[in-house]
Formats: C-alpha cells, sequence, structure tokens
C-alpha cells in the first residue's frame, strides 16, 4: 500500500470510528463520513441549525436518553429546541406512516403547553415523556437507515386549477410520486398555501388520524417555524396516500359526494364565511341537531348555518359539544373491545369519544387557519364525522343517560374546594369514572376556579401513559375550554375527568426517571 493510501485508509478507519460513537447523523454533518460511506449513504434531509439535535433524538439509546436531555437542558437547550428537533426526527423517520408515530408526533404541541401549564420545576415532565417514546420507537422502527421522508423535487402544476385539486385527485389515484411531487410543487409558496392545498386531500375523508395529523402539524410549525411546514404537512400526503391503498373505494364515496353539493347548493362557494354571532340556545339546538342526525343531516345542517351567515365559531362550537356527548355517554370497552392497557369499561386512549372529540377539534382549529372554501368544507365534515362515529360505533348513545348521572351527583356531598379536589383525586387513582364527572361537575357548578381542577388533571395526564392519547386529548378539552361559552365551558372537564379516572394505573415509561433526576 503507498503511503498516501494508508493515510487515507487510516483516515476513514478513524472517521469510522467517529461515526460508531456519535452517529451517522451527526458525523454527516460534521462531514466526519468515511468516502465509501459518503458515496453509498441515500440522500437525507437535512436541519441545517437543529440537524444535530434531530439526530440526537434519533440515535441515542432509550435507556440513556432521559439523563442525557435533563443534561441538555441544565446545559441550556430549550425545551422548545427539544419539541422542535423531536417533531423533525419524528417526520423524518415516520412520515406519517407509522401508527406509534404519528401519534407521538401529535402530541408534541399540547405536551409543550401542558408543560407551560406547571411549576417551573416540573416543567420538563409531559415534553420528557413524550420524547421518550418517540425516541424508543424511532429505534424500534429501525433508526436512521429506515427513514422515510427523502428529499422530493417538485412537479409542475397544470395551470387554471387549484393545486390542491392536482394533489386530491393524485391521492385518489394512489400515484404517491404524483401526490409528492405536487405538493412539493404547491409548497414553494406560502406556509397557508401549502396547508390549503394540503387540504382537499384531508378533506376527501372523515377518519380521525387523516384529519387530527394536518392540524396537529399545523400547530407544531407555531413552535418550529414555518419553513419545515413542507415537511410537516408531507406527513399528511404520505397517510393519505395510504389510506387510499388500505381503503375500500366505497369507504369514503359518500362524504366526497355530499360535500360538492352541500358547497354548490349552498351557493359557499366564492364568499366569505359569516359574523352572525349564536345565543346560547342556538349553540345548543345546533349541537343536538348535529349529535341526533344521521351523517348527512348533521352536514347539512352545518351547510345550511353557514349559509346563513352564523359565526364559523359558533358552527364549531356546536360541533365540539356534540362530540363531548361521545365521551359522556360511552358505555366503555365492552369484553371484545378490552386490549392491554385498555380494560373493560374504559374510555381513554382510541376510544370513539376521545377520537370524536379530537376529530371534532380538529376541524374547527383548521377552520380557523384555512382559507374560505377550506372554512366551510371543514366545518360541514366535522358535523359529518360526529354523527357519522356516533352511527359506526353502535348502542344506544342517543338514550344513555351521559356523565353525571343524578345519582352520583347526589352523592356528592363536599362543596368547598380543597375538599372536592381531594374527592376528584381519589375517584381517578380507584378508576371511578362516574364519581370523578360528579365531583369535577359539582367544582364547576359551584363556581370554583379552573385552573386547581386542571392542575390535578394535568398532573396525572403526564404521569400515566394513556395510551398514546392522553397529551392530544389534554389539549382538545384545554383549547375547547378557551374557545368555549361559560354555559357549555364545565362539560370539557368533566369528559377529561372520566377519561383521567380510565387512564390512571399504567405509569408513563420514563416518567419515575425523570421525576427522579429533576429531584420533583
Amino acid at each position: 500500500m503507498k503511503q498516501s493510501n494508508r493515510r487515507e485508509f487510516l483516515a476513514d478507519v478513524g472517521r469510522g470510528m467517529i461515526v460508531a460513537s456519535v452517529g451517522y447523523g451527526v458525523a454527516a454533518e460534521l462531514d466526519l463520513l468515511p468516502g465509501a460511506l459518503a458515496e453509498d449513504a441515500p440522500e437525507a434531509l437535512a436541519f441545517g441549525p437543529l440537524e444535530p439535535l434531530v439526530a440526537f433524538l434519533q440515535e441515542t439509546p432509550a435507556e440513556r436518553l432521559v439523563p442525557a436531555l435533563v443534561e441538555r437542558l441544565r446545559s441550556g437547550t430549550s425545551l422548545r429546541e427539544l419539541v422542535a428537533a423531536a417533531a423533525l426526527a419524528n417526520a423524518r423517520t415516520f412520515g406519517g406512516e407509522d401508527y406509534v408515530g404519528f401519534h407521538t408526533m401529535m402530541a408534541l404541541a399540547p405536551a409543550y403547553r401542558m408543560a407551560l401549564e406547571m411549576p417551573e420545576a416540573r416543567r420538563p415532565l409531559p415534553v420528557l415523556k413524550v420524547l421518550y417514546r418517540n425516541t424508543a420507537r424511532i429505534q424500534e422502527h429501525g433508526g436512521r437507515k429506515s427513514e422515510v421522508l427523502r428529499p422530493v423535487k417538485p412537479a409542475p402544476l397544470p395551470e387554471g386549477r387549484p393545486g390542491g385539486e392536482t394533489l386530491r385527485d393524485a391521492v385518489r389515484r394512489k400515484d404517491a410520486a404524483e401526490a409528492e411531487g405536487a405538493f412539493a410543487a404547491i409548497a414553494r409558496g406560502p406556509a397557508e398555501a401549502a396547508f390549503n392545498g394540503l387540504l382537499y386531500a384531508v378533506e376527501d375523508a372523515t377518519e380521525v388520524h387523516r384529519v387530527v395529523l394536518p392540524h396537529r402539524a399545523w400547530d407544531l410549525l407555531s413552535l418550529i417555524g414555518k419553513e419545515h411546514a413542507h415537511t410537516l404537512l408531507r406527513q399528511s400526503v404520505r397517510y393519505c396516500l395510504k389510506s387510499e391503498v388500505r381503503s375500500p373505494p366505497e369507504r369514503y364515496a359518500r362524504s366526497r359526494t355530499l360535500l360538492p353539493e352541500l358547497l354548490e347548493k349552498h351557493r359557499l362557494l366564492g364568499r366569505s364565511p359569516g359574523s352572525r354571532a349564536a345565543d346560547d340556545a342556538w349553540v345548543e339546538r345546533m349541537s343536538r341537531t348535529i349529535f341526533e342526525a344521521s351523517p348527512a343531516g348533521a352536514a347539512e345542517a352545518a351547510a345550511a348555518a353557514l349559509a346563513e351567515g352564523m359565526a364559523p365559531d359558533s358552527v364549531g362550537e356546536a360541533i365540539a359539544i356534540a362530540a363531548n356527548q361521545l365521551v359522556l355517554r360511552d358505555r366503555g370497552r365492552t369484553e371484545r373491545e378490552v386490549q392491554p392497557g385498555k380494560p373493560l369499561g374504559s374510555v381513554h386512549g382510541d376510544s370513539i369519544g376521545v377520537h370524536a372529540s379530537d376529530s371534532a377539534n380538529a376541524w374547527r382549529g383548521m377552520a380557523r387557519a384555512g382559507d374560505a372554501r377550506n372554512a366551510f368544507a371543514c366545518l360541514i365534515l366535522g358535523a359529518y364525522q360526529v354523527a357519522l362515529d356516533r352511527v359506526d360505533r353502535g348502542g344506544d348513545f342517543l338514550n344513555w343517560e351521559p356523565y353525571p348521572r343524578a345519582e352520583h351527583l347526589e352523592a356528592v356531598k363536599a362543596t368547598g374546594p380543597a375538599e372536592l379536589l381531594r374527592e376528584a383525586e381519589g375517584a381517578i387513582r380507584e378508576n371511578d369514572q362516574a364519581r370523578a364527572c360528579a365531583v369535577v361537575h359539582r367544582y364547576g357548578e359551584l363556581s370554583h376556579p379552573a385552573r386547581p381542577v386542571f392542575d390535578l388533571l394535568l398532573r396525572f395526564g403526564t404521569s400515566e401513559d394513556g395510551a398514546l392519547h392522553a397529551e392530544k386529548y389534554y389539549g382538545t378539552v384545554s383549547e375547547e375550554l378557551a374557545a368555549g361559552r361559560p354555559a357549555f365551558r364545565w362539560r370539557q372537564p368533566v369528559a377529561l375527568a372520566r377519561v383521567t379516572a380510565s387512564e390512571f394505573g399504567k405509569p408513563a415509561p420514563g416518567y419515575a426517571q425523570a421525576c427522579e433526576l429533576l429531584k420533583v
């Protein structure tokens, strides 16, 4: 071997040892890959200054992650930076195609906002919980070598029609290359244009993950920057493609026909949403109509209200209240529905009520963020989906009595806030859903301040596993409470109390270690 070749060989060996110690992603960022490895490596997405932290979250062994994250927090890395890097690591790894992966992504922004509600010493806990889940799943998935998202080139868009229609049609044909190229072209414009274009494909079906994924991705952009819109929203393109492959063509045929019919019938295209304020009685009536109607009837009611000039937020609140009834009325899992971590009678995780409420919240949020056409479409489909969820679930939701029920309220004798909070905590620890609902309802009925109840529910929403849905549903309830009117606002925390009591007893992986390291 010539001397120069020997030096190159030893240099490559040395770089190879560095790669083995720091990980492929960090080594690539530092330009330390041996020549052969660099030539053979597939083209990867890179995220500029965040890239080392993104790679760190992908490559650190899960069992060493929490101590390493706590050390980084002590060294000055912010929770917001960790959430941003985790979102990009998740998107690059899973691309919206892994069940645990996309649920984890949807939990990131709610976990960050949960952190901001906590005392400073405990603030990292909700984020560390989700970051542990994120890294553990990334490594189960295969780590860097199994990344789904790779760079994609924009494709020319046809002139004279919205780019969103081109994207939607490509998704319907299950043409991944065309769909990816079309969305890359749309995403060259402002983030808002990318979001509105994506919604054409999202609105082609009423399925919880297809709906909530883009809503939570858009929410994350407020934390990590709209320059990452293509990466985060692209996950929904791939989810929609996979959904088309998995689902029979007739599954969404009715909504795909109904939406354009209602937009045309009520002359909603080309006009701006109205601003007519609704009173409490109108919202209550509309929520009952949506809850009790057929899916087509609920969609019709929402479209007619929007055509009459009712404010979108009023229609959205009625949809959210209707979905909340599915949590309050649910009989809980039957014996054939029991799964590990989801026992008989439980309503947490992927229950019909939690799914319906998260979907309603997502449709409402996307209506606010979207243009006029998408605002109308999202609310029409939001009403349709609540009614469809009630019908598809089976049972007798229309006649089942919602919590809290009279006999449970009569058993609540306490009136002081401290006594009621202690009783609520006891009900949660005993998995007593009925008593938890009754106590929190009575607390609100007596006009005690909401923050202490949320502090209690937040603590358990952080400590318990929640079957992938705890953070997302806490976010849904918090957002609906903030946007809701006083007449209905306590229905949301009552539902959250029920779900919290349901999920207690299965601690979140990594939580105890995080508490120990933070000394809380």
